[in-house]
């Protein structure tokens, strides 16, 4: 085996320590969320069922209720509900357009009840068409129909005044039999108290993870029971519905609020067991997952379901421990992947015999982009919402790959300037370094981009971590050893520093938050170096 030279030694000895670190890190998380964690049990006596669920159907590829052209046919409604009459009780709507009207006549034939929506928003003339339409299904199916919803966190999206909503309301009292009610957000329920007097009850959301100030898993359950408790004393004489409450299962973690399978299975477990012993009214958001919502709420707003989208199997049991993660094999088969690659290239790529210290560097290396496009591309299912996020963030994703199987081929020479490397790669020069150079100046700008998006619309964007991870822990090291970078390079470094720490200030004790920080400060900070270390 040769011997690297004393500038070559030491960085091959940087990556070593940093990809060993770094793989044997997220090994450990991804064995953690294989690990059952144990919760409450529910155990509903004698067949009982959850009191409601939220039901929309837009649950398959491609449906929104966006499409004005969306149609619910029959057929697919039928398989829903037959599916949650096992679960339930009842199903709440929040509109009866687009097939929605069909849903109590279905629910009738599998033996559950059904609270109409009428959906109540910016258009009058469409308000009036879809009230009438709504009084006309509940009187129709009185039967089965237990209350009419008249608007649905109106008040909070200030799409109508509390007079308007005071009127649609009586309209609909004056025409049909069944209780009357608004659902709005708790908070805007007491700031608009004199619209009980309309109402046969009130209907409220409490949602820990949306509140101004996010609520911790541990507390959640006692959260919404002040809540209740508040309500319920601030409209005494009054029946209360909790008309919608739940947790989500992934996303982005607000503050302590963290999404995750776990956390929802643990939430709904604990509330259900919680509102039964208090005799509470409830309706759980949601029955199935709803792709769809991630357009208005970024990956979170997705994945409220009980149920899977895809399988409509549920997601998590109601009793016994439940694991974040069934599956172990496929991120330790992605590492190993990766480490072959990375092996042979390095080996293959040296001329002479190959150095040991820099064959282990390489393949750990490898090791650990291996893993982590395992990682993103679970992300990427769960986050990616159409054909152009998915070819955006998959040629990043690519970069990010690309710049390992790079780095297997590097002799440790000194990177050029991005807009340099862009030269000599068109004029044929495919060297290693060149490619390096070139790809990082791709993912400084790709990773600035997202930086600033995320600060300066963080509520709905998920953090970008995994997709920038590997990227930094290539070029956060070797950048050391290599010329400044190009003024392009640093303004978008420095972007990159600025928005990341901008965005951590906000929540400093979140963990996506402090990842997003610490991955986009090891990135981007050697590009802002004025002096670096050149190789001797």
């Amino acid at each position: 085996m040769t011997s690297p030279s004393p500038t070559r030694r030491s960085l091959w000895i940087a990556l070593l320590i940093t990809h060993l670190a770094g793989l044997v890190a997220l090994l450990a998380w991804v064995t953690s969320e294989t690990r059952p964690v144990p919760m409450h049990d529910l155990q509903l006596a004698g067949g009982e069922r959850l009191k409601c669920v939220s039901y929309a159907p837009y649950h398959r590829p491609g449906q929104t209720p966006f499409d004005p052209e969306a149609m619910i046919s029959r057929e697919q409604i039928a398989d829903d509900l037959a599916a949650l009459a096992k679960i339930t009780e009842c199903v709440r709507l929040y509109s009866v357009d687009q097939g929605l009207d069909q849903v109590p006549s279905v629910a009738r034939e599998v033996g559950i009840k059904v609270l109409v929506g009428a959906w109540i928003g910016y258009d009058r003339k469409k308000n009036q068409i879809e009230l009438d339409h709504a009084i006309k299904v509940a009187n129709d199916n009185a039967d089965v129909v237990t209350a009419l919803i008249v608007g649905n966190e109106v008040l909070l999206r200030r799409e109508r005044t509390v007079d308007e909503m005071r009127e649609h309301i009586a309209y609909a009292q004056s025409r049909t039999e069944v209780p009357v009610t608004y659902a709005d957000v708790w908070e805007f329920w007491i700031r608009n108290d004199s619209l009980a007097d309309a109402v046969d009850f009130v209907t409220v959301h409490i949602l820990p993870f949306w509140e101004d100030e996010p609520v911790d898993i541990e507390k959640a359950i006692v959260h919404v029971a002040q809540i209740r408790t508040e309500v319920g004393e601030h409209f005494k004489g009054k029946g209360i519905l909790i008309g919608e409450t739940g947790w989500p299962s992934a996303g982005r973690q607000r503050e302590e609020s963290k999404p995750s399978r776990v956390n929802q299975a643990r939430y709904i477990r604990e509330f259900i067991h919680q509102a039964h012993a208090s005799g509470w009214n409830y309706n759980l958001i949601e029955a199935i997952d709803q792709p769809w919502k991630r357009r208005l709420e970024g990956t979170v707003g997705g994945f409220w379901g009980m149920l899977d989208a895809e399988t409509l199997n549920a997601k998590f049991p109601l009793s016994g421990p439940v694991a974040e993660r069934d599956d172990l094999a496929t991120p330790i088969g992605g590492a190993a992947v990766g480490a072959v690659l990375a092996l042979l290239l390095a080996v293959v790529s040296r001329a002479g015999k190959p150095s040991l210290l820099r064959i282990a560097a390489l393949t750990l290396s490898g090791a650990t982009t291996g893993l982590l496009a395992v990682l993103h591309w679970e992300h990427a299912h769960l986050a990616y919402r159409d054909t152009t996020e998915w070819i955006v963030l998959g040629a990043v994703a690519v970069a990010a790959v690309l710049s390992t199987l790079a780095l297997a081929c590097w002799q440790g020479t000194a990177l050029p300037r991005a807009e340099t490397a862009w030269a000599a790669l068109r004029h044929g020069d495919l060297s290693a370094a060149n490619t390096l150079g070139a790809l990082r100046g791709v993912l400084l700008f790709a990773a600035a981009i997202a930086a600033l998006l995320l600060f300066a619309d963080a509520r709905y964007r998920d953090f970008p971590t995994l997709l920038y991870l590997a990227p930094a822990g290539v070029y956060g090291v070797i950048a050391w050893w290599s010329p400044a970078a190009g003024r392009a390079e640093r303004v978008c470094a420095a972007l990159i520093v600025l928005a990341v720490v901008g965005r951590w200030l906000p929540e400093p004790a979140n963990p996506q938050a402090i990842a997003w920080l610490l991955t986009g400060l090891v990135f981007a900070l050697p590009a802002l170096a004025r002096t670096q270390q050149h190789e001797q």
